[in-house]
């Protein structure tokens, strides 16, 4: 798989019916290991291992409904009340962070208002917090830690 600008974790991956499979903790089992898949567990590890996110609150494909329609966000931090705190858009290493990728991000946090916004390709990480009294937004230097939120 890539190399990434993430820690390495010891990733469980196996080979079922030809096709490789990376273990999702969080979902508590087995998925299609794509070049965005590993971005994801990477990322998800590096929170919890690094940055000392919850794992209990971490959500990895929660579905929401967006203009009448299903859609998945790759992974949602909850806060302790329930609501989503933050929200996170995984693409490929190859695929580049555009206009395009904060434009979905945004129609997400349209129907879900999260404090923040992180976006990574596993190479680069854009952390982004809201401001929805000034109707603003700021990017940050880093993914901040849990406990700076």
């Amino acid at each position: 798989m890539f190399a990434l600008n993430l820690p390495e974790y010891p990733a469980k991956i196996r080979l079922k019916d030809g096709k490789h499979q990376i273990f999702d903790a969080n979902r508590r089992r087995y998925v299609a290991l794509t070049p965005e898949e590993w971005v994801r567990q990477h990322f998800v590890q590096y929170l919890i291992q690094q940055k000392q996110y919850p794992s209990q609150l971490l959500a990895n494909e929660a579905s929401i409904e967006l203009y009448g329609q299903q859609r998945r966000c790759d992974t949602l931090l909850y806060d302790l009340q329930g609501q989503p705190q933050v929200i996170i858009e995984y693409k490929a290493p190859t695929v580049a962070i555009n206009q395009a990728v904060f434009e979905q991000i945004m129609a997400y946090n349209w129907v879900l208002r999260a404090s923040y916004l992180f976006v990574s390709n596993g190479l680069q990480h854009y952390a982004c917090k809201m401001d929805y009294t000034t109707q603003s937004s700021q990017f940050l230097n880093e993914i901040p830690s849990y406990t700076e939120l």
